[in-house]
């Protein structure tokens, strides 16, 4: 819900002079979700919302355009030639030395990256700063409110029961012996979804041995692979409740068909749990003493524990997403190998926490969720982390 009064009071808490809102055709959808555009209003021309740190907002729109924002409070400019659209910019931040934009330097962090370069180069031709509006945007996108965070809570009930179902599944087949394949689990996870009234953008991942050392493994008809007695198996799965203001919840764990895991592969899981213990700690621990933290340091503490062991070179991706209405979220990412992510971790906030370690002969990796709530507790959710790789034919 867009509110102004909270907007500048975040500029000025920032200590900025404004936050230039821009679009054309979509480029920014960010910018569209701040302000709460329907996806359905299509506009064929820029517009800009500039919101002052205090003051009246301005409305910059075309002419066969002039009432896109008209329910939106501030002051309408309206232009036709792009000599005035150029002239209403600059009467707009004249005399405004800092302002936000969907902009990151350097292009480090992608998702912030709206803006076209040449908007931003014109506006910093006027003498402004431009900064990147990253925090604002988790403050007013990314951060969750309590129904959101009650939906994600709702919808993780289920993504962990999936693995009851998927793990019951594989050892009754097994001991009945029903062939099965990577495909029929990913069809009974996807029937447990419907079942429920969880939505998903894309079928999960199942991979047994080698096919789980590949952390985006797809399964297709001329990969999928039998899954048999003695098989290790990971199940990355990720879904929400079938509602606009659903939140995702997404999961990954590990099984071994059969009644004891060999050796081999819990030495792997122990430090890949390790390594996601020391990131849930390390939240813990900042919130606790009411120090900020940025999405890069829980990063390098879970990536330390990797590299001691031997594996760095083996956890080939960053620690962590950031998780809202689609299952890789505006906010905040775990990251400081794929990017240097500078944004602090805000109250409301839900990210995961996955490493990974990722062999030839299979790969490990052991996600959970965590939400930094808005008296600043954190909480796991989708269940207890797992501890062990489940003996699927012991345990079901």
């Amino acid at each position: 819900m867009f509110s102004l009064e909270k907007i500048q009071a975040k500029l000025k808490e920032f200590g900025l002079d404004g936050w230039l809102l821009y679009d054309f055709r979509f480029c920014n959808p960010l910018a569209r979700r701040v302000l709460g555009l329907s996806e359905k209003l299509f506009l064929s021309r820029r517009w800009f919302y500039f919101i002052p740190a205090s003051g009246d907002p301005v409305k910059i729109n075309h002419k066969i355009e002039p009432g896109a924002l008209a329910s939106y409070p501030g002051i309408s400019t309206i232009y036709l030639r792009w000599q005035e659209l150029e002239s209403s910019l600059k009467n707009v931040l004249e005399g405004k030395k800092r302002i936000a934009m969907e902009y990151s330097p350097n292009n480090a962090i992608p998702y912030l990256s709206r803006v076209d370069a040449g908007t931003i180069e014109f506006v910093k031709s006027l003498g402004v700063d431009v900064v990147s509006s990253g925090d604002l945007i988790q403050v007013f996108e990314s951060c969750l409110n309590k129904k959101q965070f009650q939906n994600h809570l709702d919808a993780a009930i289920h993504t962990r029961e999936a693995y009851e179902v998927v793990f019951r599944f594989i050892a009754e087949s097994i001991r009945n012996k029903n062939e099965i394949k990577e495909s029929d689990v990913i069809r009974i996870i996807m029937e447990h979804f419907s079942k429920n009234n969880l939505f998903t953008d894309h079928a999960p991942i199942v991979g047994v041995n080698s096919h789980s050392g590949d952390p985006h493994y797809s399964t297709s008809n001329e990969t999928d692979r039998k899954i048999q007695e003695g098989d290790f198996i990971l199940v990355d799965l990720w879904a929400k409740l079938n509602d606009p203001e659903g939140i995702y919840s997404d999961l990954t764990r590990t099984g071994f068909v059969g009644k004891v895991v060999p050796e081999k592969y819990t030495k792997i899981f122990d430090i890949v749990a390790r390594a996601r213990d020391a990131a849930i700690d390390k939240v813990r621990k900042v919130f606790a003493e009411g120090t900020p933290v940025e999405g890069w340091e829980i990063d390098n503490v879970t990536r330390e524990v990797i590299v001691k062991a031997g594996y760095g070179e083996y956890f080939c991706h960053r620690t962590g997403h950031s998780i809202g209405k689609e299952t890789h979220g505006n906010g905040a990412n775990i990251d400081g190998l794929e990017t240097l992510d500078t944004r602090k971790i805000l109250p409301g906030s839900l990210f995961s926490i996955e490493p990974g370690i990722y062999l030839e002969e299979f790969g490990v990796r052991s996600e959970v969720n965590v939400f930094v709530d808005w008296d600043k507790k954190v909480h796991v959710t989708g269940g207890d982390p797992q501890k062990f790789i489940v003996p699927i034919l012991n345990d079901y």
